[in-house]
C-alpha cells in the first residue's frame, strides 16, 4: 500500500507542470483566440511544461465554448465556468486552487498585460523571489479618471493601511511561487483583495515595470462600484483605523459639545441666553450626519462579519473541461 501511495505521489509530480498561466475572463470571447497565440509563441521559446487556466466568471458570450474548443485541441488549457457572476477576485482563488504548477502568472484576458513579460517574470523566480509583482509603467489608452481613481487607492493601501510594500502605481499582473500559493490556498476570507492579501502575507517579493497596452477587444467590467467595493474590502480586511478614528472624533464632538453647553450655560447667567432656530438646527444636523457616517463604518465590519459566518462558498462551478481536477478540488470552493 504504501508503494502505491509512492507511485502515486511520484506520477503527480511527474505530471506538475513548471508554470500555469492563470487567466479570469468575463466576456472574451474576442481576446482569447489571441491571447492563446501569443502564449503559445512566449512558451515555445521558453521551452518549459506549463498549463493554462481560464475562469469564465458566467459570461454572457461564447467566452467558456471557445476556450472549450482550445482545451479540446491542446491538453494544457483547462476552462472553468461559474454557474454565477462571483467576480475576478473569486475566479483567481478558484485557479488558484486549481493550479499545479511550481509557480503561477495571474493575466488578464483583455491583452493589456503583454504575455511577452512572463520571461522576466520567471528570470525573477528563478533567482530567489517568490512573488515578482509587474508594476505599470505606463497604461496606454486609460482614462485620466481611471488612473488618478487607481493611484488614490493604491495610495491608501499604502499611508492609511499599511501595506507599504505595494507598488505605488499598481500591479494586477504578477508571479508567486507554489509556496506562497500553498499558503494562500489556507484562507477562506470571502471579501478581500487578493493583491493586498498576496503583500500582506510576506515572502521574497520583488517586481519589473512593464507598459500595459490598450484593450483590443470588448469593454471592461469593472465599474465605479466594484472598485469601491474593491476598496472598502482593502481597508476592513487590513485595518482597524476606521473605527480607531470614530473614537477620536466622538471623543472631540463630545469635548466640543461640553465646551459649547459651558458658553450658552456661561451666556444664560450673565443675561444673553441663546438664540436661533438655525444655530440649532446647524449643532443638530452636523452631529447626526456624523453619528450616521459612524453607523456607517460600523454597519461596513458588521456586514463583512456576517457575511464570513455564514461561511458560504466563495465560487460555484457550473462546468469544466477537468472534471478529474474539480473533484480532486471540491473541498477547496468554500
Amino acid at each position: 500500500m504504501q508503494a502505491g501511495r509512492l507511485a502515486e505521489t511520484s506520477e503527480q509530480t511527474n505530471s506538475r507542470s513548471l508554470l500555469s498561466v492563470i487567466t479570469t475572463a468575463y466576456n472574451e470571447a474576442g481576446n482569447l483566440p489571441l491571447l492563446y497565440e501569443r502564449l503559445l509563441r512566449v512558451m515555445a521559446a521558453l521551452s518549459i511544461s506549463w498549463e493554462w487556466i481560464v475562469v469564465d466568471d458566467h459570461s454572457a458570450d461564447e467566452t467558456f465554448a471557445i476556450v472549450a474548443d482550445i482545451a479540446s485541441r491542446d491538453s494544457r488549457v483547462h476552462a472553468i465556468r461559474f454557474a454565477r457572476n462571483f467576480g475576478s477576485h473569486a475566479a483567481i482563488t478558484c485557479s488558484l486552487h486549481h493550479a499545479r504548477g511550481e509557480c503561477a502568472v495571474i493575466m488578464a484576458a483583455d491583452l493589456q498585460d503583454p504575455p511577452e513579460t512572463v520571461p522576466a517574470l520567471l528570470a525573477k523566480w528563478r533567482a530567489g523571489a517568490q512573488v515578482v509583482w509587474a508594476v505599470r509603467a505606463r497604461h496606454e489608452g486609460a482614462k485620466v479618471s481611471a488612473v488618478a481613481f487607481a493611484r488614490l487607492y493604491y495610495l491608501l493601501m499604502r499611508r492609511f493601511v499599511g501595506l507599504n510594500e505595494m507598488p505605488a502605481t499598481g500591479a494586477d499582473f504578477f508571479l508567486i511561487d507554489r509556496r506562497v500559493m500553498d499558503a494562500f490556498c489556507e484562507f477562506n476570507e470571502s471579501n478581500v483583495s487578493i493583491m493586498a492579501l498576496i503583500t500582506w502575507m510576506g515572502f521574497r517579493q520583488e517586481s519589473i515595470t512593464y507598459d500595459k497596452q490598450a484593450r483590443l477587444h470588448g469593454r471592461s467590467g469593472w465599474n465605479l462600484q466594484k472598485k469601491l467595493k474593491l476598496v472598502i474590502d482593502s481597508i476592513t480586511s487590513f485595518t482597524y483605523l476606521p473605527i480607531r478614528l470614530m473614537s477620536y472624533l466622538g471623543f472631540v464632538v463630545a469635548l466640543v459639545g461640553f465646551l459649547y453647553a459651558g458658553v450658552v450655560i456661561a451666556n444664560a447667567l450673565a443675561g444673553n441666553p441663546a438664540q436661533g432656530w438655525s444655530s440649532l438646527m446647524v449643532v443638530v444636523l452636523v452631529v447626526g450626519g456624523i453619528q450616521m457616517l459612524m453607523m456607517g463604518v460600523l454597519g461596513e465590519y458588521l456586514w463583512r462579519a456576517l457575511d464570513e459566518s455564514r461561511r458560504r462558498p466563495r465560487y460555484l462551478i457550473e462546468a469544466t473541461t477537468n472534471p478529474q481536477a474539480d473533484t480532486a478540488r471540491g473541498s477547496l470552493h468554500g
